[in-house]
């Protein structure tokens, strides 16, 4: 089920140099999505809905009447019955497809994030088993604002022909690429898509909210990232995960950095 876009997006991280690069220069990696670990994702094979008489009818009758068709194709979508105009549409629309998903796996870059910053598997999988940090932006910035909420299906989706047919609308194709597998659904993913692969987009200061960092953390990886926020954005919350005594969760506390000569002039280490 589409959701309204959360106000607040998080995106899990390793502790590493690459992390920490992106961190210093502001920006998010945006990944080819041949290198995901579920190998369905963004390669799903799409069925199609099958066009009914009246819809094969429909398109038959708006091609022949567009200017930019040549001759030889209005001739032919006319002289064709039902079967075998259908036949014929299906199989455009399948190079369609085809061409377009090519093209995505080969081209365009994607980034994801997470509605939730106290998922323990995305903690264990993408926040380095609890040793790494979660970014919080606010979703008014770019290129937040153009993400797309990723769906959780159990079977593969259909593409409906017409609006591809008629409108040129690609918009069905584009969604196959946030569509996924129910087994994933504890994600609640959403993706920010680049046209191309292996970049890195800047983000705005004023959108990085708060660090949340992982119960496992080394204190040397976190006042490093605190160096770096504190050279940026001082009003970047910081908060500290722990784990639950009594659940099965991870809790945090919010908490003021000082660097270790300051704290050490004030006599706290």
């Amino acid at each position: 089920m589409i959701m309204d876009k959360p106000k607040i997006i998080y995106k899990y991280q390793n502790f590493s140099s690459e992390s920490l690069r992106n961190l210093k220069a502001q920006s998010l990696y945006f990944s080819s999505p041949l290198k995901f670990n579920d190998p369905y994702d963004c390669a799903i094979s799409a069925g199609i809905k099958d066009l009914t008489d009246s819809e094969v009818n429909t398109v038959r009758e708006a091609y022949i009447k567009k200017n930019d068709v040549p001759l030889q194709v209005k001739e032919e979508f006319a002289s064709l019955n039902n079967n075998n105009l259908r036949f014929l549409l299906h199989k455009i629309a399948e190079d369609v497809i085809t061409r377009h998903r090519n093209d995505f796996l080969k081209n365009r870059g994607v980034t994801c994030f997470s509605e939730k910053n106290d998922d323990l598997l995305m903690w264990s999988h993408y926040g380095g088993r609890y040793r790494g940090f979660c970014l919080a932006f606010s979703t008014e910035f770019e290129p937040f604002h153009k993400m797309k909420q990723v769906e959780y299906q159990v079977d593969m989706p259909k593409i409906d022909l017409i609006p591809i047919l008629l409108n040129d609308d690609y918009e069905q194709i584009i969604q196959l690429f946030c569509t996924k597998s129910k087994s994933w659904e504890y994600q609640k993913e959403w993706r920010c898509i680049h046209n191309v692969a292996g970049m890195l987009f800047g983000y705005e200061s004023n959108s990085l909210k708060a660090i949340y960092f992982g119960p496992d953390i080394e204190l040397a990886s976190l006042e490093i990232i605190c160096l770096i926020l504190r050279g940026q954005n001082e009003s970047v919350e910081l908060w500290q995960g722990t784990r639950s005594p009594s659940k099965f969760e991870v809790n945090f506390k919010k908490f003021d950095y000082k660097s270790y000569l300051k704290a050490k002039k004030l006599g706290l280490r």
